[in-house]
């Protein structure tokens, strides 16, 4: 499957600028023999004291589902090195990137020295890739000074560019949590910029979808400047699906086809192991990582097993209706049987936190955690208040029991990192049983990178909302947290102007919160 674009629209769309979109219209005009093949850039992930993952994928072609590779596997080499300049090489080694696999490549190194930055490229048929850095963990007993971490989520192409990116870069920082929709699935909409292929359906069709946004130079950048962590949210698959449906209430097998096409593309496209890659309609994405003593981060998955939405006329189910994201209250929506995770992933979530030894445990996961019912807008002063099923407010008793279980496990300084709303908002998590009793945790949400927030009532709900602290639906950007053993502390850094790449930005807040005094401080 081809997705041809003459050159003026490629250029308009901002897609493949200067002389990346030279090559790559030569390499199409020459066949194979070479072009460019690492187009697509490199990444890492998922540190550990001894390795990480190191990814590419080749494809001289990005934007033909095949990439314009051959139907057979080829060699790749990767290096690993203790310098910029490759003077003294810790580990080398060679991995088969397949066509069943878009040609990807997932090289798990092991074997390095703890805490301490590297940098890595790769060869193919005589090319290397750009040279990147990225970083081991400390060692899982080692007591750390500091972890700075940027994080982030919601980059839809069409709705901007990504200066957010460019300024996560220049922060270096220790790791980069990216907390969903990496990419939007919807059709071309003409905005800032223009996705450059229809609603992917398919693996071929995310497959581009994956390409056209990783093309983007300042996406590659920070991808280049450290090591990531990843979970999806819904778009990397289809808005707001829950488990086997999609907000359609269509055909559940249909809807897992293309979930399993999409959880595929996914792998591909992410620095992710062996061991994450999918089986069919299912992948295994909830795990732990640890930063030495200072910090252990439970990712979550709050999409593959949650229970559907709740509160939803019956009729919409039979008749293959569009759900209702915002609904009045109803008994449904407090059903103890109910989870946002599935109950197997809440136990191990339960376990995980129970076993952690770290000052700091964060929870990253996907959207809004605080309890936030929204005003009517027919009668915002007068109600009755209104709830989103599609965060955790369609979930109440999934959130309860996590809460209930850190104030009677007494689990150390539990942090919730989140996404989606599309917003910066900041929110002290209190006690589902005593609300008027101390905070039990607080909750950071790191904005959009790019994608908008139109509602507006959205300071109007958190501003009466119990335990929030902060909240801004009309700034996009990015969130960077330190941790040290005294504290954390969160920077809201807002872009000036999110259409332009080479955009300012300012700090909107610093909220910090201290070891062992539950609560964002005043």
């Amino acid at each position: 499957m081809r997705f041809d674009l003459d050159r003026r629209s490629l250029l308009r769309s901002g897609a493949i600028a200067g002389s990346t979109g030279l090559l790559l219209m030569a390499a199409r005009a020459a066949g194979l023999s070479g072009a460019p093949l690492f187009t697509l850039g490199v990444a890492s992930g998922e540190p550990t004291p001894d390795g990480m993952v190191l990814w590419t994928r080749l494809a001289p072609l990005p934007l033909e589902a095949d990439g314009g590779m051959p139907a057979r596997a080829v060699p790749v080499r990767w290096e690993i090195a203790e310098d910029p300049g490759f003077r003294h090489i810790a580990a080398h080694g060679t991995e088969l990137a397949e066509p069943a696999w878009a040609h990807s490549v997932h090289a798990e190194v092991r074997g390095l020295r703890a805490d301490r930055p590297y940098w890595y490229r790769f060869i193919a048929s005589g090319q290397a890739s750009p040279v990147a850095r990225t970083r081991t963990a400390p060692a899982h007993d080692q007591l750390v000074d500091k972890l700075r971490l940027c994080f982030g989520s919601c980059q839809k192409y069409e709705a901007g560019n990504y200066a957010a990116h460019r300024l996560i870069a220049a922060e270096e920082p220790d790791l980069i949590l990216f907390l969903g929709d990496y990419i939007y699935e919807n059709g071309p909409q003409q905005d800032v910029r223009i996705h450059l292929n229809p609603e992917p359906f398919d693996v071929p069709g995310y497959r581009v979808r994956y390409a056209s946004y990783k093309l983007d130079p300042l996406l590659q950048a920070a991808h280049h400047a450290a090591p990531w962590a990843v979970i999806p949210d819904d778009h990397e698959v289809a808005n707001d699906y829950a488990d086997t449906l999609d907000e359609h209430n269509g055909d559940p097998a249909a809807f897992l086809r293309r979930r399993a096409a999409a959880y595929q593309a996914y792998w591909e496209h992410m620095p992710l192991r062996r061991a994450n890659r999918p089986n069919g309609a299912m992948m295994q994405l909830y795990r732990t990582l640890k930063w030495g003593r200072l910090a252990e981060f439970q990712l979550l998955d709050d999409r593959q097993y949650r229970s559907g939405h709740p509160c939803q006329p019956p009729e919409l189910l039979a008749q293959h209706r569009d759900y209702r994201s915002i609904v009045q209250d109803c008994a449904e929506r407090h059903d103890p049987m109910r989870s946002a995770l599935g109950m197997p992933q809440e136990r191990w979530l339960r376990g995980a936190f129970e076993a952690s030894q770290a000052q700091w445990n964060l929870l990253g996961q996907q959207t809004l955690m605080a309890d936030c019912p929204r005003l009517n807008p027919a009668h915002p002063d007068t109600g009755p208040d209104l709830y989103t099923v599609d965060n955790w407010g369609g979930y109440p008793a999934t959130r309860e029991r996590i809460l209930r279980h850190w104030r009677d496990r007494r689990i150390a300084n539990p942090l919730v990192l989140s996404g989606d709303i599309h917003a910066f908002a900041a929110a002290d998590l209190l006690d589902p049983d005593r609300p008027e009793a101390p905070p039990l945790a607080s909750e950071f949400v790191g904005g959009a990178i790019t994608s908008k927030n139109h509602d507006p009532l959205f300071k109007r709900s958190t501003g009466r909302a119990h335990g929030f602290r902060y909240a801004e639906n009309e700034v996009r950007g990015y969130a960077s947290a330190t941790l040290t053993p005294q504290q954390c502390t969160v920077r809201f850094v807002g872009l000036d102007n999110p259409a332009d790449p080479r955009s300012g930005a300012r700090d909107l807040a610093t909220l910090t919160v201290r070891s062992g005094q539950r609560g964002i401080e005043s």
